[in-house]
């Protein structure tokens, strides 16, 4: 059967508003379709009346006493004058003889009346003249009504503005406060995402596409005795792509899904949060089977009980605690999912993970090198490229970064090929994009004096020598003097992705960082103000090092780190002290012994590290190119070949036996 067109256009929804202008149209027409004017009546005065009655003109004078006007009728011969021309030609409306031709208002009852009689006297005139009143129920009653109508419509505009929205929907109006706020997804209407668009992260989608076939076809899981799950928390870094994948599963489910966020469920009003999560399961269980995604769940999910120091009822709590019933209590509905998904899973009460809940825990973590290639893929479809880029280059140009930095990395790329007015994206642009997001947006025109820049390049050129010279540290891409967001200068490494880090390696990173401040000291025997991110950066690691992974001998194999999150608002340390002592002890010895050693690496190789300055300070901008020029390649690069490290390890023991057969001569 064929589908019927839907180009029909669509009829308009009706609003209340209708009625509150056909009421006005109504009345504006009753003032309108009773005046006069619509008739042939004109206004007169006294005087043109007088004259009128003493020219016999004048049938009947109605005088309205309680409105002081008087209604005119004129005779059938006076119709026919040229003086009453203007009254004389036919309405639009019948008349029938009721309508007068011109009315007047009068002063004084009594004065008005004593004139007319007495001009009716003297040319023996037989002009009716009689009394009345003009009737006006129907205009007091609108008079009296208006007050409540003003009061009546502040208030449902107050109810409404207080309810956060219109008239239409759930939440609209004060009475349905507590309805659910999530968004229903219409695979025809909204935007789709299919599980094609989710680049990487095989595992996590593997166990959200199993949770969508579960829906779809439930008797190939339930025949042999299982039960579906019912619920699923993503839990991971920032941009990772938690959300991305619940978008995926509503774009590839056949079945209803509802979609809102941890905050939604907080109100003002008392009662609201428990209240909507009733609603949300309801609409859920009506429509089952059904999927409910809950973005940001720590919002509502916290722990209970906890920094609770006011004693008063917490509407999170009860608002958690009706969630924790309907997701496991009696009478739940097994054909509810339910995904969620956080970056603080550690501070998300007990009751909500355990089994029969959130039965499966999926960890979306951050992208390894293959699945970026991956990630880039997807997010260069819409980019014009000027050249067959290398996507692996790319994607170990980007180590540790997430899904959605590698999509602001592709669109800065764009935006950055824009402003140089070109015609597709290169690879070029791409590094710059790099560049921009790492170590912010350049400052050319940033003064800085010359003792300054030579300052500058030394110190940045004391941590890419120490770092070539270094086994574990990680190796140079790039150096340069050219400042950028809130550094005056800055090296860029390559990090070798570890899955275990051993404290040589620690330390041979640690020791690159000190090689700033080294430098300074080397070259000027005077430190500066310019390795506070070294500083602050050593300082963690060695404090790591020695209070969390348990790397030093002196504290021992220890670790106070509570990766349950439960002691992060505690008033007391974990240890005495004493304890303490040690640990700023050990944590300063760390740090100056990689200090000392940067040093001692720099004066054995001080004239390469002035000529690395000296270029620096020609170029501003030096590759890991200029590096292999002056220090030569280095022995433990993974690049390398085996020959080629043997020939430069033998090449090294050479010139390391010259000088020291150089230093036996000379003593």
């Amino acid at each position: 059967m064929a589908k019927e067109n839907n180009t029909s256009p669509k009829k308009p929804k009706f609003s209340s508003w209708w009625i509150y202008g056909l009421v006005a149209v109504l009345l504006i027409g009753f003032q309108l379709f009773s005046s006069d004017d619509l008739a042939s009546t004109k206004k007169t005065t006294t005087s043109e009346l007088q004259e009128y009655l003493r020219n016999g003109d004048v049938q009947k004078i109605l005088i309205i006493t309680n409105t002081n006007q008087a209604k005119v009728f004129l005779t059938d011969e006076a119709m026919t004058k040229e003086v009453h021309k203007d009254v004389s030609e036919k309405s639009f409306l019948p008349t029938s003889g009721s309508v007068p031709q011109y009315t007047l208002d009068y002063g004084d009852l009594q004065i008005f009346q004593n004139e007319i009689t007495e001009i009716k006297k003297d040319n023996n005139l037989d002009t009716i003249i009689e009394f009345g009143k003009e009737s006006t129920a129907i205009l007091d009653f609108l008079l009296s009504l208006l007050p409540f109508v003003l009061i009546i419509g502040i208030w449902i505009y107050l109810m409404r503005r207080m309810s956060g929205g219109g008239g239409g929907g759930a939440g609209g109006q004060i009475f349905n406060i507590g309805k659910s706020k999530a968004k229903l997804f219409d695979e025809k209407t909204d935007t789709r995402t299919s599980f094609k668009d989710v680049a990487g992260l095989e595992g996590a989608k593997e166990e959200v596409e199993e949770i969508v076939e579960f829906l779809r076809n439930p008797d190939k899981y339930t025949s042999l005795g299982g039960k579906i799950p019912k619920g699923a928390l993503l839990v991971g870094p920032p941009g990772t792509g938690k959300t991305l994948l619940a978008k995926a599963v509503a774009g590839e489910a056949k079945v209803p899904f509802f979609s809102l966020s941890g905050s939604d469920f907080v109100e003002m009003f008392v009662g609201v949060g428990a209240s909507r999560v009733r609603d949300l399961f309801k609409q859920a269980k009506d429509k089952s089977p059904a999927i409910i995604f809950i973005d940001e769940i720590d919002a509502i999910g916290r722990a209970r009980g906890k920094n609770n120091f006011t004693g008063s009822n917490d509407e999170r709590e009860n608002t958690l605690n009706q969630l924790l019933t309907e997701m496991d209590g009696f009478g739940t509905n097994t054909n509810v999912i339910v995904l969620a998904a956080t970056n603080r899973a550690d501070v998300l009460d007990k009751a909500l993970m355990r089994a029969g809940r959130f039965d499966r825990q999926i960890y979306v973590d951050l992208p390894d090198i293959r699945e970026r290639k991956e990630i880039f893929e997807v997010h260069l479809r819409p980019i014009k490229t000027a050249e067959t880029l290398d996507l692996d280059f790319l994607a170990r140009q980007t180590p540790g970064f997430s899904g959605a930095d590698i999509a602001n990395v592709c669109n800065e790329a764009a935006l950055i090929a824009a402003r140089k007015e070109q015609k597709a994206v290169s690879r070029q642009d791409f590094l710059d994009a790099v560049d921009r997001i790492v170590g912010g947006l350049e400052k050319k025109n940033k003064i800085i004096t010359p003792g300054e820049k030579e300052t500058i390049a030394y110190h940045e050129a004391g941590h890419a020598t120490v770092s070539w010279m270094l086994e574990h540290a990680a190796p140079l891409v790039k150096v340069t003097i050219v400042p950028r967001g809130q550094s005056l200068g800055a090296a860029w490494y390559l990090p070798e992705e570890r899955l275990i880090v051993r404290p040589d390696q620690m330390l041979d990173e640690m020791c690159a960082t000190m090689g700033g401040r080294a430098a300074e000291k080397v070259i000027f025997d005077k430190i500066s103000t310019g390795a506070l991110s070294d500083l602050e950066k050593v300082t963690k690691q060695a404090k790591a090092m020695v209070t969390i992974y348990g790397l030093n001998d002196t504290i021992g194999n220890l670790t106070y780190y509570d990766s349950s999150g439960q002691d992060s608002y505690g008033f007391s340390k974990p240890y005495s002290e004493e304890t303490a002592r040690k640990i700023d002890e050990e944590i300063s010895k760390i740090i100056e012994e990689q200090y000392q050693r940067a040093i001692k690496v720099l004066t054995d190789n001080k004239d390469k590290l002035t000529t690395l300055a000296q270029r620096l300070l020609e170029k501003e901008v030096i590759f890991k190119e200029d590096l292999e020029k002056i220090f030569g390649k280095r022995t433990f690069d993974k690049d390398l070949k085996e020959e080629e490290r043997q020939k430069l390890e033998t090449s090294e023991s050479k010139k390391d036996a010259e000088e020291d057969e150089k230093v036996a001569e000379n003593s």
